[in-house]
């Protein structure tokens, strides 16, 4: 018998019913989760906690998920965490941008539970 650590994600999602079914999704896929309602926020528990992925939203106050992704690679505890927006920004210049930033992949809302699994999972997660 193998045993196998549980993933942890980050997910940072400033709207409670998102960051609410993000979380169920994940955690009923078998992750561990740790939320953030702020970019702020998020990039001090990554730094601090270490997750193995990040999945974050782009419009937020404050930072924006494309902020928080370039903190996040310039950081030294934190610039090989792979990065998964998920956002209603759906346009193929904010893709192309958001991919910029240092995301890993680049997902638009609505999703589905296997699209979020299946991009958290495509980044070793």
């Amino acid at each position: 018998m193998s045993l196998t650590l549980m993933r942890t994600v980050l997910v940072v999602e400033d709207t409670p019913s998102e960051m609410e079914l993000l979380s169920h999704y994940l955690r009923e896929s078998g992750y561990a989760v740790i939320n953030a309602i702020s970019a702020k926020e998020a990039l001090n528990k990554a730094i601090e906690l270490k997750p193995d992925v990040i999945v974050t939203d782009v419009v937020m106050p404050g930072m924006s998920g494309f902020e928080l992704c370039r903190s996040l690679k310039k950081h030294p505890e934190t610039e090989k965490v792979p990065i998964i927006i998920c956002t209603s920004k759906g346009q193929e210049i904010d893709r192309l941008w958001g991919m910029r930033q240092g995301a890993d992949v680049y997902i638009t809302k609505p999703f589905t539970r296997e699209q979020l699994v299946r991009a958290v999972r495509s980044v070793g997660g």
